[in-house]
């Protein structure tokens, strides 16, 4: 009877956390500008870390928040295949602000 006890007693336990990660969940999530995805998958995705930044997710987030001007900071990456297509990206879609990101080669 007392393990019977126990079980109940980590399940209610259980369920209980499970509801506040929920909750928690919901009240600290934070949107995320939708180009840095877009702008991630045009990357060669090899993150190798040669531009300073932990991968091409992160790259993506620093073009996008214009702390980087220049997408050759992508050493993995070529003209054609990713340079071009990110910046006609970004120069033509602009953010949930409005505003559109100019970036160089």
């Amino acid at each position: 009877m007392d393990i019977l006890w126990a079980v109940l007693l980590m399940l209610v336990l259980a369920i209980g956390l499970a509801c506040l990660i929920v909750l928690f969940s919901v009240i600290f999530h934070v949107e995320e500008d939708p180009r840095i995805d877009c702008v991630a998958k045009m990357l060669p995705g090899v993150n190798c870390g040669a531009c300073g930044y932990a991968g091409c997710h992160d790259l993506a987030d620093a073009l996008v928040a214009k702390q980087v001007k220049k997408v050759t900071a992508c050493k993995a990456g070529r003209k054609d295949k990713n340079f071009d297509p990110i910046i006609e990206y970004l120069k033509s879609t602009p953010g949930p602000d409005g505003s559109t990101v100019e970036v160089t080669m």
